[in-house]
C-alpha cells in the first residue's frame, strides 16, 4: 500500500494551480508547462482522483492563484513573479485565473486563494482547513514539480501532515526538470506513487473498486 495512506490516515486530495494561466496553451504563462501537462496526460488522472476522493468523502482542496488587478500586497522578489507583475498574468476575474475545465472544482471542493508567493501555503487558509478537516495526509498533484508542488511538500513536512506525490498527476518545466526534482528532492520529502496506486488503495480501504479509468 502506499505509505501515508496504509494506516487509515484521512487523507485530502490538492489539486495545485491547474489555472487556464498556467496550463491553457493559448494563456500559458510558461509554454513548457501546458505542454508538458499535455503531453503526461496529468487532467483526466487528476479528475479521475478527484472523482474518488469525492466518492470516498475524502476531501479535494483546490490550489488556486488571482493576483489584485494592481498587484496590491504582491512579492515580486523572484523572477518567476517579476515576470507575473511585468506581464499583468493571471489577475482575478480574468480567464487566466480560471480554473481547467477538466478539473474545476465542485459543490462540497474547499479552494485555498493566494495572491503571492509561489508555494500554496504561504498567505492562504489551506493549513485551518486542512487540520478542521482532521486531515492526516496531502495527496499532492498539478504543477509544478519545479516550484509549487516542491514547497507544498515541504510545507507539509514542516506542519506534521504526511504528502504522497502523484508523479503522473504532476508536471514541471521540462520533463528533465521533472525527473530530476522527483527522483533528487521530492523522494526525499514525499511518498512519491502513481495514480492508480492511489486510487486501489483508496478502493481496499472501502470495499469498491473505482468506477472511472486512471488513463486518458
Amino acid at each position: 500500500m502506499v505509505h501515508g495512506l496504509d494506516r487509515g490516515e484521512r487523507a485530502a486530495l490538492v489539486v495545485s494551480e491547474c489555472l487556464r494561466g498556467t496550463l491553457d496553451p493559448e494563456l500559458a504563462i510558461f509554454a513548457g508547462l501546458a505542454e508538458q501537462s499535455a503531453d503526461r496526460g496529468i487532467l483526466p488522472r487528476i479528475a479521475a482522483l478527484a472523482a474518488d476522493f469525492r466518492a470516498f468523502g475524502l476531501p479535494v482542496v483546490h490550489i488556486h492563484v488571482a493576483h489584485r488587478p494592481d498587484f496590491g500586497a504582491f512579492s515580486d522578489t523572484n523572477p518567476v513573479s517579476a515576470k507575473v507583475r511585468r506581464e499583468q498574468r493571471v489577475l482575478a476575474g480574468t480567464p487566466q485565473a480560471e480554473p481547467m475545465p477538466q478539473v474545476a472544482p465542485l459543490p462540497g471542493d474547499y479552494v485555498s486563494m493566494r495572491r503571492s508567493g509561489l508555494a500554496m501555503w504561504y498567505g492562504t487558509d489551506l493549513d485551518s482547513t486542512l487540520r478542521n478537516l482532521r486531515v492526516d495526509t496531502v495527496v499532492l498533484t498539478g504543477v509544478s514539480t519545479n516550484m509549487a508542488l516542491l514547497g507544498g511538500a515541504l510545507g507539509a513536512t514542516d506542519r506534521g501532515y504526511r504528502s504522497v506525490l502523484v508523479e503522473d498527476a504532476a508536471a514541471g518545466a521540462s520533463a528533465e526538470s521533472h525527473t530530476w526534482i522527483v527522483a533528487n528532492l521530492l523522494r526525499l520529502l514525499s511518498t512519491v506513487a502513481r495514480a492508480d496506486e492511489v486510487r486501489a488503495d483508496l478502493a481496499r480501504r472501502r470495499g469498491a473498486a473505482p468506477a472511472t479509468p486512471s488513463r486518458p
